[in-house]
């Protein structure tokens, strides 16, 4: 549903959308024959404003495909409650390290030949009602289809869904097989190879990121025949069709994106088994300059491959903390430029630059007020910069954020804290590289993976977090950061986790970064070797090859990848 190819280009709300375009860029490093589909996405997630008292509005945030994108003269149509939709695309190209391209397709319905309604279904990521969001998905899914088709690509070995909302594919390849072998409805071998095609990943054990849909909206927006075919085939709950069951009961493989959540998913859905493949970030994209600049004197080959930047554990401490302190600088003039706030660049400053919502605990570090005056008082100055946007209907997320800057006003004498607005590719660039510290405190066990803690850690910025998602396996105690609360997987007791975060700033890490600094830069620098090199895309494309792709090959099929 979304992928975030390009920072000026609004087609993403946060990780999910980041994760698919690092995907993406990593297939193009390795030079895989990948296509991937998505929606245009005319106005964008949106935008967002907060007033002085972190009120957040918002406003569409409208961009031109014409100006960014090459379009394509093919068209496709796709049946939407029972009117036919005429689909056009715009073509973007990922290229990699070597020059590989990978194309992007994304669909567009603003065409004279739809009706206003039909025109804007692919105006808004994430808005509009249930109808909206499944007319959305059968543009997507049955519409992504008719595209590859019109565009002659039809030889294709597997169809990667991420989440559900593609789940709709599976139809359009169930009847298209039934179509080619001349019956005019679905039997099981048809099934059987619309499965041996298809693999699925879940993203989230979040049930906002599964949609679900009543029997009398799908058939309204599918049609009597199709929705026919998914009753007796995926059998609807309780009148309720689950598209995320859609893609699991299509799949030859599913997999969840950290090991515990592959665990916490097997629980989910105990009908299928379910692997893990961690999720890693594009290492190029998210590398500032100035650490770049250092891994190419260093480590000359780790842009074509990361797994290098072990050699990282080489790079003498003092140049870690000279271009550590350029990304720093680089961050507080953006602080300045957009609120005119002054940040210090000798204080400890961590960041916390993520989507606002209730599980995500954004102000979770200021529970307990005068306990964070007390270490400040004790062990030296700390700084905040927070950043994130609350989904629209979210109030709890905004509530969270108006919570910051209230307290952002009573500690002012105390503790700077700032919230940059509108968080985006380039602003999340500048915060992971130039914060001290990053900060991580969901409620487990609801963080699938997390990815922001993996762009830290290329920037040589340790994670400070509850262990939960990726941070189980990227965490060593004082070597790549440092752990809140224990690796039980049941939610922790909150007070417990608050004393844990505490305890750490007050005992270990304050006056390590006050008082041995190269001790710090040494910790900076494993987040790099340690982390950096094996957190990454490159890695994580690599096993979706060896895992999940190659498995349902032929050998020749195999081969020709290698």
């Amino acid at each position: 549903m979304e992928i975030a190819l390009d920072a000026s280009m609004p087609t993403y709300s946060g990780g999910l959308g980041v994760l698919a375009g690092d995907t993406l860029r990593a297939a193009a490093d390795l030079a895989l024959p990948v296509v991937a589909v998505t929606l245009a996405h005319r106005k964008g997630y949106f935008r967002q404003h907060l007033d002085r008292n972190g009120k957040q509005t918002e406003s569409p945030s409208e961009w031109s495909p014409a100006e960014k994108l090459q379009a394509i003269d093919e068209r496709a149509w796709v049946t939407v409650e029972g009117r036919p939709v005429e689909l056009r695309a715009w073509r973007f190209l990922v290229r990699g390290v070597t020059g590989h391209e990978v194309p992007v397709y994304l669909l567009d319905t603003s065409l004279p030949s739809n009706d206003e309604y039909d025109q804007a279904l692919t105006d808004s990521l994430y808005g509009g009602d249930a109808r909206y969001r499944l007319c959305q998905e059968v543009v997507l899914g049955i519409g992504g289809i008719a595209m590859l088709r019109a565009l002659g690509q039809a030889d294709f070995h597997t169809y990667h869904m991420n989440e559900g909302h593609s789940s709709l594919l599976t139809l359009a390849l169930l009847q298209e097989h039934a179509s080619l072998h001349d019956r005019g409805s679905v039997i099981e071998s048809d099934v059987e190879d619309v499965r041996r095609k298809c693999v699925f990943t879940t993203h989230t054990p979040v049930d906002a990121g599964h949609d679900h849909f009543y029997a009398d909206l799908v058939e309204t927006v599918l049609g009597r025949e199709r929705t026919g075919i998914l009753a007796r085939l995926t059998h609807a709950r309780s009148g309720i069709f689950d598209l995320t069951h859609l893609a699991m009961f299509f799949c030859r493989s599913a997999n969840g994106v950290s090991i515990r959540h592959a665990h916490v998913s097997r629980r989910m859905f105990p009908e299928r088994p379910i692997s893990a493949i961690t999720n890693g970030v594009h290492a190029v994209t998210w590398t500032s300059a100035q650490f770049a600049r250092l891994f190419d004197r260093h480590v000359p080959h780790w842009r074509r491959d990361n797994r290098y930047l072990r050699q990282a554990s080489a790079i003498p401490r003092e140049e870690i903390q000279a271009a550590h302190a350029e990304a720093k600088a680089a961050l507080l003039n953006e602080v300045k430029r957009r609120t005119g706030q002054d940040l210090n660049a000798e204080v400890m400053t961590i960041g916390f630059a993520r989507r606002a919502t209730g599980y995500k605990r954004v102000d979770f570090i200021f529970s307990n007020k005068d306990r964070l005056s007390h270490i400040i008082e004790r062990r030296g100055p700390l700084q905040l910069v927070y950043a994130g946007k609350a989904h629209a209907r979210d109030a709890v997320g905004k509530a969270g954020i108006e919570h910051i800057f209230a307290v952002a006003e009573d500690l002012k004498d105390t503790l700077p804290v700032v919230y940059l607005e509108d968080y985006d590719m380039s602003l999340a660039s500048l915060i992971v590289a130039g914060v001290d510290l990053w900060l991580n405190n969901p409620v487990k066990p609801l963080e699938a993976s997390g990815t922001s803690g993996m762009k830290a850690s290329l920037n040589g910025v340790p994670s400070l977090s509850i262990l939960d998602g990726w941070w189980i396996e990227g965490w060593i105690e004082g070597v790549t950061g440092w752990a809140i609360g224990d690796g039980a997987e049941e939610p922790g007791d909150p007070a417990v986790e608050l004393d844990s975060l505490y305890d750490k700033l007050e005992h270990i890490i304050l006056p390590m970064f006050y008082q041995q600094p190269l001790a710090y830069a040494g910790v900076m620098r494993s987040a790099i070797s340690h982390n950096g090199s094996f957190f990454n895309a490159q890695r994580m494309v690599s096993q979706y090859l060896r895992n999940v792709y190659e498995p349902g090959m032929s050998l020749p099929e195999a081969e020709a990848l290698q």
